[in-house]
């Protein structure tokens, strides 16, 4: 009797020594063998809208994370420090592919051109979810840790069914991987072999928690557990990303099966607005991780390539200050929802006990009414 023997862990990952990279953080381009394929098409032009990009998204993020200080939305999970991650993965696929996004995937929304209202309804309490998934192809953002995978995986496996050929993208961050949702989508992933990419952004912290304590090993090296191969990949470099969702998503599309990218790179801010980051990390550290700030990185390799920076950076500025005065307006023009609301898209139909909960509430409300 013959067995077939797994693949060798060294032919499954790549990056496991040290994240894979094009830019370093003076902006210098440094040859990479395994991603500079996959990029040989980005010029200047692709450039300077990637930069634009992350300006864009990171103003959005600044002006959320101050309309929570000014009491108008109630909670926001910031992204400062990650657009390069967001950008560089959104970027790699096409506007078909699905994309399943957790809580602090604010990129993927603004760029995929969800209304600002909708993308902040959710946290100023007045939605329950955020745009129209099929209109964005984009799910809603996700709470419950890991969950989206399960869906990402669900929805990569219909779509190869039904004879597409569009793939999705399961966005996560390093905590996650320790749910079973996350690993039970990619034992679905790799057994039925779904065109799906999981992204994993490893920005140092679940919640409080480092990284060291949800894993002693790189985190690429779980899927390849699972027979899924991996790209480890510096995710303050938008260029090494996009690469690497390149070559996953083609892989993906072509039959290949899904890929495991694990992004590095690290939540300069709070993990949301009620925490406070000092209690579990020093100024060293955070110093430390500036110095790789994506947006400046992309800035720098403009520069050495001869790029109109000073033209490119006001190019940026406009488009910054007039989606900040949008989410401003958005903020203000959402309404509060009618209570009964609550019951209206529960199910898919409504079921006897959700009737009888409305009538409740009901009930409830008319007897209140006269005490106003």
């Amino acid at each position: 009797m013959s067995i077939s023997l797994p693949v060798p862990r060294s032919e499954l990952i790549e990056g496991l020594d040290a994240p894979l990279g094009v830019l370093d953080p003076e902006g210098s381009r440094r040859a990479s063998p395994l991603l500079d394929e996959s990029i040989g098409d980005v010029d200047e032009s692709v450039l300077t809208d990637l930069y634009v990009d992350m300006s864009v998204v990171r103003r959005v993020d600044e002006e959320a994370f101050a309309l929570t200080r000014q009491g108008a939305l109630v909670l926001w999970p910031p992204l400062r420090g990650q657009e390069a991650a967001q950008v560089g993965a959104l970027r790699a696929l096409r506007d078909e592919d699905f994309v399943f996004p957790s809580y602090r995937e604010h990129a993927l929304a603004v760029l995929r051109g969800a209304d600002l209202a909708d993308v902040l309804a959710v946290w100023k309490g007045a939605a329950l979810s955020g745009w129209d998934p099929f209109a964005q192809r984009l799910a809603p953002s996700q709470i419950i840790i890991g969950a989206q995978t399960l869906h990402a995986t669900g929805y990569a496996m219909a779509a190869r069914r039904d004879g597409g050929d569009d793939i999705a993208l399961a966005c996560f961050g390093d905590g996650a991987t320790s749910e079973g949702d996350v690993n039970e989508a990619m034992v679905f992933a790799a057994s039925f072999r779904a065109p799906v990419v999981f992204l994993c952004q490893n920005n140092q912290y679940a919640i409080s928690e480092p990284v060291g304590v949800q894993s002693r090993t790189p985190l690429a090296l779980r899927a390849t557990g699972f027979g899924i191969p991996a790209l480890r990949v510096d995710g303050n470099d938008v260029l090494a990303v996009l690469a690497a969702v390149r070559i996953a998503a083609e892989r993906a599309r072509t039959g290949g099966g899904p890929t495991f990218v694990e992004a590095v790179t690290y939540r300069m801010g709070p993990h949301t607005t009620t925490d406070d980051p000092g209690r579990y990390r020093d100024d060293a550290e955070v110093a430390a991780w500036h110095a790789k700030d994506p947006i400046d990185r992309l800035e720098r390799h403009l520069a050495r390539i001869g790029a109109p920076v000073d033209r490119i950076r006001e190019e940026a500025a406009i488009r910054c200050d007039a989606i900040a005065a949008q989410v401003r307006a958005a903020a203000d023009r959402i309404a509060a929802p009618a209570p009964e609301s609550m019951f209206d898209h529960v199910y898919v139909e409504p079921t006897r006990r959700l009737e009888r909960q409305r009538a409740q509430h009901r009930a409830f409300t008319a007897s209140v009414e006269g005490l106003r």
